[in-house]
C-alpha cells in the first residue's frame, strides 16, 4: 500500500468511503449493511487500508455503527475519520464529537471533519471549539470537506492551527480542485480527501448504456448527455487498462493517487469491489498515460 504522510498523519492513499453503509439512498439493504459492509472493512485493514471514512449523517449515524463493531479489536490500525454536520449550534460540537466516538466505540477520533461550511455560523464559532476537542485528546486532527480554498484558509485561522485536510469532489471527470486546492495542499504541506473518485461508478464503464437504478440516475452525471461526453475518457481508460491488465476503474484511482497529497475514498458495494480498488495502488502511470488522461476533455474542470 501507498502512503502519504503529511502533519503527522499518516494515511494510505487508497482509503474507503462508508457513505452506502446503512444508508437507504444506495438500495443495498439490510443484508448488506448486516453482513457485507463490515466484512469490506475488515478485508480492507488486511490488504493495509488505514484510511476509514464516515459521518454522523451517513445512514444518521448507522454507518459509524457499522464502522466500530467491524474495527473493534484493529483500533490501532485504522485511521479513523468522521464528520460534523454543520446543522445545530456551536456549543454542540464537543457533544456532536463525543456522539461520533461513542457510536464508532472508541476514545479518540483521529480525523473530525467540518463536513459542509455552516450556512449560519462563520468558523470562529465552530473552530476554537474543534481546537479544544484536539486540547482535550478526543481528536487528533482537524479536518472540514466541501470547503473552497477561501473557507478553508478562514477555518485554519480560526482554527489558529493546521486544517489537515479538505475532503472534496475529485475526479477525472471533476477536476476542479486542481486549480487552488490542490496547490496550496502541496505547498503547506495538508492533503486533499477525493470523494467520488469514480464519479459515483462512471468511470468504470459500466453505466455507459444505462445508469444506474439507485439514486444516482437522476443525477447529472448520469445523463445520457454527459455518459455520450464520458465516452473518450472512459474509452482512453479501458485502453491504458487493457495494456497494464488492470481495470478502468484501477487507472482512474492511479491518476488521481500519482498526485501528491492526494488520497481517495471510493465506496465499495462488495469485498470483490474494494479489492480491486485497493489494487489501485500497485498501478504505476507512466507520464504519457497521465497526459493522455489529463487532456481529456470532462465537462467541469478541464
Amino acid at each position: 500500500m501507498k502512503f502519504v504522510e503529511v502533519g503527522g498523519a499518516r494515511l494510505s492513499a487508497i482509503g474507503l468511503g462508508t457513505w452506502q453503509f446503512g444508508s437507504s439512498e444506495w438500495g443495498y439493504g439490510r443484508d448488506y449493511a448486516r453482513g457485507e459492509a463490515g466484512a469490506i472493512v475488515r478485508r480492507a485493514l488486511e490488504l493495509g487500508v488505514n484510511l476509514i471514512d464516515t459521518a454522523e449523517i451517513y445512514g444518521f449515524g448507522r454507518s459509524e455503527r457499522i464502522v466500530g463493531e467491524a474495527i473493534r479489536g484493529r483500533r490501532d490500525d485504522v485511521f479513523l475519520a468522521t464528520k460534523l454536520f454543520p446543522v445545530g449550534l456551536p456549543f454542540q460540537v464537543a457533544a456532536r464529537a463525543r456522539g461520533s466516538a461513542r457510536r464508532l466505540d472508541v476514545e479518540h477520533l483521529d480525523l473530525y471533519q467540518v463536513h459542509w461550511p455552516s450556512p449560519l455560523f462563520p468558523p470562529g464559532a465552530t473552530m476554537p471549539r474543534m481546537r479544544r476537542l484536539v486540547e482535550a485528546g478526543l481528536v487528533g486532527h482537524v479536518g472540514v470537506s466541501n470547503h473552497s480554498l477561501e473557507a478553508w484558509q478562514a477555518a485554519e485561522r480560526a482554527l489558529g492551527g493546521p486544517v489537515l485536510s479538505n475532503q472534496v469532489l475529485f475526479s477525472l471527470v471533476d477536476r476542479r480542485p486542481e486549480r487552488g486546492l490542490l496547490p496550496w495542499a502541496q505547498q503547506q504541506g495538508r492533503v486533499i480527501i477525493a470523494y467520488s473518485p469514480l464519479a459515483q461508478g462512471l468511470l468504470s464503464g459500466k453505466y455507459q448504456k444505462a445508469p444506474p437504478r439507485n439514486f444516482r440516475r437522476v443525477r447529472g452525471t448520469f445523463s445520457a448527455q454527459s455518459r455520450e461526453h464520458a465516452q473518450p475518457l472512459v474509452d482512453a481508460l479501458g485502453e491504458i487498462g487493457q495494456k497494464m491488465n488492470a481495470t478502468r476503474a484501477q487507472v482512474a484511482l492511479a491518476w488521481l493517487i500519482r498526485k501528491p497529497n492526494v488520497v481517495v475514498i471510493p465506496g465499495a458495494s462488495s469485498v470483490r469491489q474494494l479489492e480491486e480498488n485497493v489494487g489501485a495502488a500497485d498501478l504505476e502511470l507512466s507520464d504519457d498515460d497521465e497526459h493522455r488522461l489529463s487532456a481529456l476533455p470532462n465537462g467541469l474542470g478541464g
